[in-house]
């Protein structure tokens, strides 16, 4: 019977871990893949928008999905493989486009690569200043992405990690016999 369960951990552990590298992968394949090079325009506002309420939508579902799921911290890191990435491949997308556009909008033009090189370097607040916005309009995009990182570090982590103790506290309390969702400081 223990031999069975530690197998099934196993294999729910393997199944984790390739949903999210599968995530990745495919993220990473559509980045460099699509189309984008039409230019920044009124549709490039509109992608980036809507790529940002489609982060907002899975990370809400995600949230959700975690504090039902049988295996909550597997599932809260699954979500930020997928949306971590989901994230920063709009920014670089947004960032590659607008280069496309005006290259004089970073001290480079940049590629697919540059462009997500430095969408990571803001988003890990390391910011190497190889890669600098020149205008204004690289200047206020870089802005709002660095507002939105705040976002995504503090609020959206705090969310999914919150999903992942009400998973948890489920989970004990059905194993247990008592109520689902009883609070440590209630018991």
């Amino acid at each position: 019977m223990e031999r069975n369960a530690a197998h099934r951990h196993r294999r729910v552990l393997l199944g984790h871990c390739l949903r999210g590298t599968g995530s990745v992968v495919l993220l990473t394949a559509l980045y460099y893949l699509a189309p984008l090079e039409g230019g920044f325009g009124v549709l490039t506002v509109l992608t980036l928008v809507l790529g940002l309420v489609a982060f907002g939508l899975l990370t809400a579902w995600q949230v959700t999905a975690i504090t039902r799921a049988e295996y909550p911290r597997l599932s809260a890191l699954e979500a930020m493989a997928t949306a971590v990435p989901l994230f920063l491949f709009v920014f670089s997308a947004t960032y590659f486009m607008l280069s496309e556009s005006i290259p004089a909008t970073f001290s480079e033009a940049l590629t697919r690569t540059d462009a997500l090189y430095f969408t990571v370097t803001v988003f890990a607040t390391v910011g190497f200043g190889d890669i600098v916005p020149k205008t204004g309009t690289g200047r206020v995009l870089t802005t709002v992405q660095m507002i939105a990182d705040l976002v995504v570090v503090g609020v959206i982590a705090k969310a999914l990690f919150g999903a992942m103790k009400i998973g948890m506290r489920r989970r004990g309390g059905e194993r247990h016999g008592g109520p689902p969702f009883v609070d440590d400081e209630d018991a």
